[in-house]
């Protein structure tokens, strides 16, 4: 049995007299198994959000099935709930309690009472132990992402969706919460993750989704997905910008000039290009394909033939 299962979901927005009807998903089949740490990437507007807000129960499909651990989500929605963990985007928090009190009152949602030892190593693990008794609203941004954390995980869910977790967050908040969730997963929880940190994804998930305009284009294995890559980087700094003719191809970041190379041949025509340009090219270096790379020549694809499924 799945932990998650999306079958053909579809969510379709009705239009207006100026536009016609949204589809903001289109027949989303994949499925997410038990002790999975999963990640689910896409840019903007490519429906991921509204996918964890059908799975968390906030939104209703148009059409398909959604199930958490063999529970529908619409006709066994309380049990589909128990069964989750949702960290969202936002900052959400009531500012009349302490994170003590926050954390108690989660637990009481979901019926669960006694749990004050499971309570204080959440507050210890997310750093939190020293806010116990502070009122929320007395809490940094950070601070109120890791109760966030610590209430998604209050009730002990087997799985657990982290949508953009560490948005805005300092490192040694991302660090401290990907041990703890890597710990969890490793215990057995299932982990669905969104997140523009590619990074992020390639070293924590070991399989992925990617979405674009409400479809599935690539769903693999991450070292399916990197093996597939097809070239490896060029990468150098440079005084200057670009020409336009070698920009276009280029993924550029500040002084970084990253450029896709398949061969000797053409790493010397860039670097050739560059020097005719008049621009000082430093710290030359040839690297493997990341994540980054993979996920831009997907989206950049009309058809890709990256768009693997296993």
């Amino acid at each position: 049995m799945p932990a998650i299962s999306f079958q053909s979901v579809s969510k379709i927005y009705a239009g207006t007299r100026s536009s016609g009807p949204f589809r903001a998903l289109d027949q989303v089949s994949f499925d997410i198994e038990p002790g999975e740490f999963f990640g689910l990437l896409g840019p903007n507007g490519a429906g991921k959000t509204t996918l964890i807000s059908i799975l968390a129960g906030l939104s209703r499909a148009s059409s398909g099935r959604v199930a958490v651990m063999g529970h529908d989500v619409q006709a066994d929605y309380a049990q589909a709930r128990r069964q989750l963990g949702v960290v969202p985007q936002e900052l959400v928090f009531d500012p009349f309690f302490s994170v003590r009190e926050a954390l108690r009152i989660q637990s009481g949602y979901f019926g669960v009472r006694r749990n004050e030892a499971w309570i204080d190593e959440l507050l210890e693990s997310l750093g939190l132990a020293d806010k116990a008794g502070a009122n929320m609203r007395q809490l940094s941004g950070g601070m109120k992402r890791r109760v966030l954390v610590a209430q998604a995980l209050v009730h002990r869910p087997p799985v657990i969706v982290l949508d953009e977790p560490t948005a805005g967050v300092d490192v040694e908040l991302r660090q401290t919460l990907w041990q703890f969730i890597a710990r969890l997963n490793k215990q057995g929880h299932t982990v669905l993750l969104t997140t523009h940190y590619l990074e992020e994804a390639e070293a924590l998930c070991t399989r992925i989704g990617m979405l674009k305009q409400g479809r599935v284009v690539a769903l693999a294995e991450t070292s399916a997905l990197l093996k597939s890559a097809s070239s490896n980087v060029l990468r150098f700094k440079v005084d200057r910008e670009l020409p336009p003719a070698l920009a276009q191809h280029a993924r550029v970041t500040g002084r970084i000039v990253q450029l896709p190379a398949h061969g000797a041949f053409e790493i010397e025509q860039y670097l050739a290009a560059v020097r005719q340009a008049g621009l000082v090219v430093e710290d030359v270096e040839i690297r493997k394909a990341d994540l980054e790379d993979v996920f831009l020549q997907v989206m950049a694809a009309e058809r890709s033939p990256l768009a693997l499924v296993a």
